[in-house]
């Protein structure tokens, strides 16, 4: 696995929590020479990881929309900044370049992009893991809710289990680790196969 897609806030959050996690997963992933694949902009929970990963060497590959930019809230020193026309553009590059994703806390756009990548991954578009970033709880009624979705019938207990939830950004990068790694062997393995 190269490189992670985050989704998260483009606000701070409450207090200096939020921050704080953003800026421990950024720093993990350059540690571990993961690049970071995300949405481009300077501020919130975008701009602390993208500045933590950047300080500590690593890569950082911003993707976002030209009215974005036109707002001036493009990071000005990724190490790669794509500008796109629309937030679909956004999302398929995001997801081309992204071995795997993680969610942490965020608004509206985080749960639109996330919850695309999970339906491609279970229309089988992708085949890429899907990680939530649980700062603080943030996700545990969100996962009550797919939870629910699974006992009354609407998703399938396997997309579920599918998903990585963790509180902590080391045991979370081990998780999702493991699993795209497992994935590519057994891609490698049905290649001969085919």
């Amino acid at each position: 696995m190269k490189s992670i897609g985050v989704f998260c806030g483009a606000n701070p959050g409450q207090g200096d929590v939020y921050r704080n996690a953003a800026a421990a997963l950024g720093n993990l992933m350059a540690v571990q020479n993961l690049a970071l694949v995300f949405g481009g902009g300077k501020v919130g929970l975008m701009g602390t990881m993208a500045d933590a990963v950047l300080a500590g060497g690593g890569t950082a590959v911003g993707v976002i929309p030209q009215s974005l930019v036109d707002r001036e809230v493009a990071h000005a020193g990724l190490t790669e900044l794509h500008v796109v026309q629309t937030m679909h553009e956004r999302k398929a590059l995001m997801a081309a370049r992204s071995d795997a994703f993680v969610a942490m806390p965020g608004g509206f756009g985080t749960l639109d992009e996330v919850n695309e990548i999970i339906t491609w991954n279970q229309l089988g578009i992708i085949q890429k893991p899907v990680a939530f970033y649980n700062v603080q709880g943030y996700f545990s009624n969100f996962m009550a809710m797919i939870d629910h979705g699974v006992t009354e019938g609407f998703i399938k207990p396997a997309y579920r289990d599918s998903l990585i939830v963790e509180e902590d950004a080391a045991q979370l990068l081990r998780r999702i680790t493991s699993q795209a790694d497992a994935g590519q062997k057994v891609r490698s393995i049905l290649k001969g196969y085919s």
